[in-house]
């Protein structure tokens, strides 16, 4: 029996009108319809393999080259409530009096336009790509658009958008604000009343008490019911800085004085965010002294170029066998 085949196309073949930009970029559409390119294809057997190639590609360090990496990488990982003003690159749109960065926000919206035209940016939320930085930018431009007093909903950003780097202004200042509670989601909070009170209450009553030290960058002391912590997001080259705790570990110095200890580290979004134990009662003001004496222990330690010993090898093997990738 004769194969069937499909019937030939007589003189060449025209694509049907489409809906492209103006610029010839291609939008992103649902997996399933059909591909704006006008091949008669689904999106996703055509120009959507490229979206979903990038958006599987994971940017290890999303944050890079923004003001303030390290922080940004504790309040996407670390902290429980916390805030900070954005600045944008030519300053704020019409209608918009301010941009602010917030760990997270009530029923987890990606952002929030308030009801006075202010913009709340949510950092702890999942994203659709690889790419932390665009799936972040393209929910600002959303909340910037958005109608006053909206949530703005989850979104796909396109594969060729901006990305934060392009959006804030690196010159701004990047200060974090760590809260007690999240009353900042609210205006007036001291005034709230039912729903709103009791779940304000819910969430503060889950949030872990966090405070950021002020003598060093990025290091974030906690408390638990146990014991405290001391988590520290680090900038330096992953093998250059464990290889500078394994020469301070074998050297007895990586402790940040008695009853603490170093017991391990995180790698978070390309940095590396070493761990401390503290005693229940050393509190975030009694760290800042002994924080900025390890300091610069490890900036000589950085220094030091000379290959490990025995004693810091097997110290290098035990604190990267207790490393834990966040993401």
């Amino acid at each position: 029996m004769a194969k069937k085949r499909r019937p030939q196309t007589k003189g060449p073949q025209t694509k049907a009108a489409s809906p492209q930009a103006a610029d010839g970029r291609i939008p992103v559409v649902g997996a399933r319809e059909s591909c704006p390119c006008g091949s008669g294809r689904r999106y996703k057997a055509c120009h959507g393999r490229a979206a979903v190639q990038a958006a599987t590609e994971l940017v290890h360090r999303p944050f890079e080259g923004l003001p303030g990496e390290a922080d940004w990488v504790a309040l996407r990982e670390l902290v429980p409530a916390a805030t900070i003003e954005l600045t944008l690159k030519g300053g704020l749109p019409e209608g918009v009096p301010s941009v602010t960065l917030a760990t997270v926000l009530p029923m987890a919206w990606p952002a929030l336009r308030r009801d006075n035209g202010a913009v709340l940016l949510g950092l702890q939320n999942d994203t659709a790509s690889g790419d932390l930085s665009r799936d972040l930018a393209d929910t600002l431009q959303r909340a910037l658009e958005a109608e006053p007093g909206t949530p703005v909903p989850a979104g796909r950003a396109a594969t060729d958008g901006p990305r934060l780097q392009d959006l804030l202004d690196p010159e701004g200042p990047f200060e974090p604000n760590v809260h007690t509670g999240f009353e900042f989601w609210v205006e007036n909070a001291e005034n709230a009343t039912g729903d709103v009170a009791a779940s304000l209450d819910r969430a503060n009553a889950a949030a872990i008490p966090t405070a950021r030290l002020s003598g060093v960058e990025a290091a974030y002391w906690c408390e638990t019911p146990e014991k405290n912590h001391l988590r520290w997001v680090m900038t330096h080259p992953e093998e250059q800085l464990l290889d500078a705790l394994a020469r301070l570990h074998a050297a007895g110095t990586s402790s940040l004085g008695d009853g603490t200890r170093l017991v391990g580290s995180f790698r978070a979004h390309g940095l590396t965010v070493p761990v401390w134990d503290l005693p229940s009662d050393m509190r975030a003001e009694d760290t800042e002294k002994p924080a900025a004496a390890f300091a610069e222990r490890l900036a000589t330690a950085l220094a030091d170029t000379s290959p490990l010993t025995g004693d810091e090898r097997r110290a290098r093997s035990g604190l990267t066998s207790r490393q834990i990738t966040l993401n």
